[in-house]
């Protein structure tokens, strides 16, 4: 378990969500809340039988509910058909009791159980639900198969590691809504069915039965309406977010995701930040993160030459260098004649232990990112290098790279020579796939100063880093490739938590922006118009950002992957093994939307979301 997530587990336990319980027949305290000062307290429990051990006569039993465990303690002077009944428990059992609080001897306190100092010794059982087998150990934190753990989800919800998940979750969230109303902003709900616009990603599209031939987009984002909202005089809003793009799955990605959405009127990207400085160092600190204010700011360049990436975890080190000066005579023909074009020659080093074999296949991943080959080397004492090329360099040209590079003897240096795009990109994946590394505290910074397009080669067009509502800086007269953006990505420890802009709030800068985009103005006003218009009605400057919640908790609970902090995500594959989503449809609901398949998905296809 790592250090995030003992803090989220302790968080929870001091969370203040556990208020007394209104009494009823089945209970009156939560389990996990009981302390020493409740001892000689009658009380009465429920929840369910996390474990059972039978000690001689004595049956001992951990009764789990929302907020914890509690021992529960059966002896056969008390009352023998409680006794008997308590032999026959099995885990993952409901039951409602009631009893004593006594406090435990010195010698059997669990000190590492918030209720360990005391237990319940029970006078009254009633079962209320019985539990088949589990497909596997509610008590035990030992590692499933995915299918296994989503097939069987409202079980894996029951295990602490998920449950502590969970109430981390809704913690974060009444900070934020708690930080943010504080701060004079209104939380809005903006519509999930919406229509169809070019945000970067393929949406997910519903059919509008009442107009056959026609489709509702599920939102992206609500970024048009967050904008009409200022437009509006909300001028200061928030949303917690429900949005869905239909792209390939990773460990932080989901088809549908939340999202914390904000947006201000009358700022600029100081003003932005600067509210969000506050917001993330309340919530960071929920994992015992401190974060100095402000947060650093560091531009998209810097970021590509030194780390090349713009979401670098710089703990890693291998800080690239340019080493073109060192090269640029070079008697070695690919050094030389890249730098002659106009290309770079750039690298890194670090330490590892790399066999042949491992250079080969970091070789091949930096062909497989587009790059000609990789240049690999070891440091030996003296300076010299041990590598394929040694022999077409000079002493001077190896023991400058190595200075530059503040390596040692045993680093292994990698170098790539190519366009500076590319070499950016390739050295900036190898940074972080070539060895483990062990890093400590945590990196958070802000990235600004983003160019405001990037070419595609593919489609032989520009496309927005942000997005087409991101407002330009710079001497617009001149090549769109040049403009800057007012954009701005918050980063922690490499994750990219938020990203957010200043925006376009003059309707003819922005049909400046759809039309460097491809996008002409009749396209753009049958796309949007609405926005089009709503500009012309005095629109004031505004800006604001979005951060990923599900990345946000994962990252305050310690959680590699965001399906371990949603309560019922997608498998790998997008599928939801619980309920066999997705699904096919009868044909009379086809009918009624007009939609004929061209394609019948086979019984195996069909049946694949639930196995």
């Amino acid at each position: 378990m790592s250090g995030n997530e003992l803090g989220a587990k302790d968080l929870v336990a001091r969370d203040p969500c556990f208020a007394p319980v209104a009494a009823n027949r089945y209970r009156d305290h939560w389990a996990g809340t009981l302390r020493p000062a409740d001892a000689g307290a009658q009380v009465r429990l429920a929840g369910w039988i996390h474990r059972r051990r039978d000690h001689g006569g004595v049956v001992f039993c951990d009764l789990r509910d929302r907020s914890g465990l509690v021992q529960l303690v059966f002896r056969p002077d008390a009352d023998r058909s409680v006794h008997e009944r308590a032999h026959q428990l099995r885990s993952e059992d409901v039951v409602s009791v009631r009893g004593t609080v006594v406090e435990r001897p010195p010698e059997t306190v669990n000190r590492d159980l918030a209720t360990g100092a005391v237990e319940v010794v029970v006078d009254e059982l009633e079962v209320l639900a019985a539990s088949a087998t589990p497909p596997f150990p509610i008590d035990e934190p030992r590692q499933l198969g995915e299918e296994t753990r989503l097939r069987y989800r409202y079980l894996d919800l029951r295990r602490e590691q998920m449950a502590t998940a969970l109430l981390l979750r809704d913690r974060v969230y009444r900070e934020i809504r708690d930080q943010l109303a504080g701060e004079g902003f209104v939380e809005i709900e903006t519509p999930l069915l919406t229509r169809s616009t070019p945000e970067g990603a393929r949406d997910f599209l519903v059919p509008a039965r009442l107009r056959p031939g026609t489709f509702y987009a599920l939102p992206q984002s609500p970024q048009l309406y967050k904008q009409l909202l200022m437009v509006a005089g909300f001028e200061r809003y928030f949303q917690i977010a429900r949005c869905f793009r239909d792209e390939d799955l990773r460990s932080d990605r989901q088809p549908e995701f939340t999202q914390l959405d904000i947006e201000m009127a009358f700022v600029d990207e100081d003003d932005v930040i600067a509210t969000c400085d506050r917001l993330v160092a309340r919530l960071l600190a929920l994992a015992g993160i401190e974060v100095r204010l402000p947060i650093e700011r560091v531009t998209y360049d810097e970021l590509m030459l030194r780390y090349g990436s713009d979401r670098a975890d710089r703990r890693l080190g291998r800080e690239i260098h340019d080493l073109s000066d060192i090269f640029r005579t070079s008697e070695f023909n690919v050094f030389a004649k890249t730098v002659a074009d106009g290309g770079c020659v750039r690298g890194f080093a670090t330490a590892g232990d790399f066999p042949r074999r491992r250079f080969d296949e970091l070789t091949e991943r930096a062909r497989e990112l587009g790059a000609g080959g990789l240049v690999w080397a070891v440091v030996e004492e003296g300076g010299s290098w041990r590598s394929p090329v040694a022999k077409f360099l000079s002493p001077a040209e190896m023991h400058s790279t190595v200075e530059r590079l503040g390596a040692a003897p045993g680093d292994a240096l990698f170098i790539v020579a190519d366009r500076p795009q590319l070499a950016a990109s390739v050295l900036g994946a190898l940074r972080v796939e070539a060895a483990p590394a062990t890093v400590s505290g945590h990196d958070i910074y802000w990235v600004t100063d983003f160019p405001m397009f990037e070419w595609n080669s593919e489609e032989q067009r520009l496309d927005p880093l942000h997005h087409p509502f991101t407002a330009p800086k710079g001497d617009l007269s001149d090549d769109p490739l040049t403009w800057r953006s007012r954009a701005y990505d918050l980063v922690v420890d490499g994750w990219e938590l938020g990203g957010g802009s200043i925006r376009i709030h003059d309707p003819e800068l922005q049909l400046r922006v759809l039309d460097a985009l491809g996008i002409d103005e009749q396209e753009a006003r049958d796309k949007f118009g609405f926005l089009l218009d709503a500009l012309r009605y005095g629109a004031p400057p505004h800006g604001g950002i979005a951060f990923g919640l599900d990345r946000l908790v994962a990252l305050l609970a310690g959680r590699e992957s965001i399906r371990d902090v949603i309560a019922f995500p997608k498998s790998a594959s997008g599928a939801d093994p619980l309920t066999g989503a997705p699904a096919t449809v009868a044909d009379a609901q086809l009918r009624e939307l007009g939609i004929r398949l061209a394609h019948v998905p086979s019984r195996a296809q069909e049946g694949a979301g639930r196995s």
